[in-house]
């Protein structure tokens, strides 16, 4: 069977992705007038209704589960006598007192149309409507695609709202038994890209429609490119053999950067479509490996063990104006590893080792202050959500190593997948599709 088969539920889910870019948190100091008022370091509550004539895991549902793990929004639970005594009637007023009885200052409404659903968000403090609009979905409320777009759907209800794209139309990819797997930012739809035993560090392209990877085998490891939109798998042929591992794409996905290995350490090289390379490090004696882009692609952060410990730096793209993030001390020896640079370019989060195992951080790129967001378990392997405000790692925490969501804002943790062995994971930008599989306003 051709490699290019396997990607075919990727193909339909991402084809035409469309890059977030890097997104401003637009959390302002005072309660401001976005979408809605509300009070400055307040979670907005809101009832999401039930949409009618829906089947299988409902529109409702899933918003509901969506918005709540934003951790932007309060997301009330009511029974279902509660919800029918909510629901409008006929004349379809709603009793925004009630609504603010229950503590509700957004209410969410859907009625079924003709190629979808029509979503409504209300103001209910100022009785009126915040925005709304009808949405296009796959035929099929089991299909993984009808789901992937109703994602899509509540990332425009929390831009209406608060007046940023949420990150639920997204997925991660990641590593489990040597192979490639990719799942939905709320848990579901786990499946497997078969591109054979040894794959590891996979990485998305900023547009989110391919990843780049590596395959460890006889000859080394090698590196290649599954192209999402089309399904086919290739191997950058102007990497030699040898040890080469953690590839990511440079900002505008013409090249890679990733790290060569030699006797006398390793370095990290950029290579174009036109094979040709350049060497951005000089090893020394030191390994550097695991680059990651700031957004707008001019800076890389990576690891370098130059100090006589590995440290976090900071490079420009063309190897230039090298400085150190995370600072050096002999007495302390704390191995640092696995930057990750956010999409919003204010911080770097990373592994660092200390006594019991490796905890992540992160580094305000400005003042250098680093911030612990780990204590239990050991937890590696950090990856910024599109809205720079979550991280996926790899966690000890329930036992066995998973995958978890982590707020580095509140500290609130999820569980993302329930099959031991998960690592290496890695978030795309924002997805969608042109067409009747995207959620997006119907024109």
């Amino acid at each position: 069977m051709r490699a290019g088969t396997f990607l075919t539920f990727l193909a339909l889910g991402v084809c035409a992705a469309q890059f977030a870019g890097a997104q401003d948190r637009n959390n302002p100091p005072q309660g401001v007038r976005i979408g809605l008022n509300y009070a400055a370091g307040a979670k907005p509550g809101m009832i999401i209704l039930p949409v009618e004539r829906t089947n299988g895991d409902s529109i409702g549902t899933i918003l509901s589960r969506d918005l709540d793990y934003s951790d932007r929004m309060n997301v009330i639970a009511l029974d279902s006598a509660t919800v029918k005594a909510l629901t409008p009637g006929a004349d379809r007023k709603i009793n925004y007192a009630l609504m603010a009885k229950f503590g509700a200052s957004v209410l969410v409404m859907g009625v079924p149309s003709g190629a979808g659903v029509q979503i409504t968000a209300y103001d209910v403090s100022a009785k009126k409507k915040i925005g709304s609009a009808d949405f296009v979905l796959p035929r099929g409320a089991r299909d993984s695609n009808w789901r992937f777009a109703v994602h899509g759907i509540s990332d425009e209800i929390e831009r209406w709202i608060l007046g940023v794209r949420g990150m639920a139309q997204s997925r991660i990819a990641f590593i489990q038994s040597g192979a490639i797997k990719v799942v939905d930012s709320d848990g579901a739809t786990t499946r497997s890209i078969r591109t054979g035993n040894g794959s590891l560090s996979p990485s998305w392209s900023f547009d989110g429609t391919r990843l780049v990877y590596c395959v460890l085998g006889d000859n080394g490891t090698q590196i290649f490119e599954a192209d999402l939109r089309t399904g086919e798998i290739s191997r950058i042929s102007a990497v030699k053999s040898g040890l080469n591992i953690t590839p990511v794409f440079t900002a505008d996905g013409n090249a890679i950067v990733y790290s060569r290995g030699a006797n006398e350490g390793s370095d990290l090289v950029m290579v174009d479509r036109s094979g040709y390379a350049q060497r951005l490090t000089v090893g020394n004696g030191a390994d550097n490996n695991s680059p990651s882009f700031s957004p707008d692609g001019s800076q890389i952060a990576f690891i370098s063990g130059r100090s006589g410990i590995p440290n976090v730096y900071i490079m420009d793209a063309d190897g230039t104006n090298m400085t150190l993030l995370t600072g050096v001390d002999m007495s302390v020896p704390n191995y640092r590893s696995s930057p990750d640079w956010s999409p919003d370019g204010r911080s770097i989060a990373y592994q660092q080792r200390a006594s019991g195992g490796f905890q992540i951080w992160m580094s305000d790129v400005r003042s250098r202050v680093p911030k612990q967001l780990t204590r239990d378990g050991e937890n590696e392997d950090p990856s910024w959500a599109p809205d720079a405000r979550h991280l996926v790692i790899a966690s000890t925490r329930g036992g066995d190593k998973q995958l978890w969501v982590l707020d580095t804002e509140t500290g609130r943790l999820r569980q993302l997948t329930h099959s031991s062995g998960a690592r290496l994971a890695s978030w795309s930008p924002l997805l969608g599709r042109h067409g009747p599989l995207l959620a997006s306003p119907a024109k």
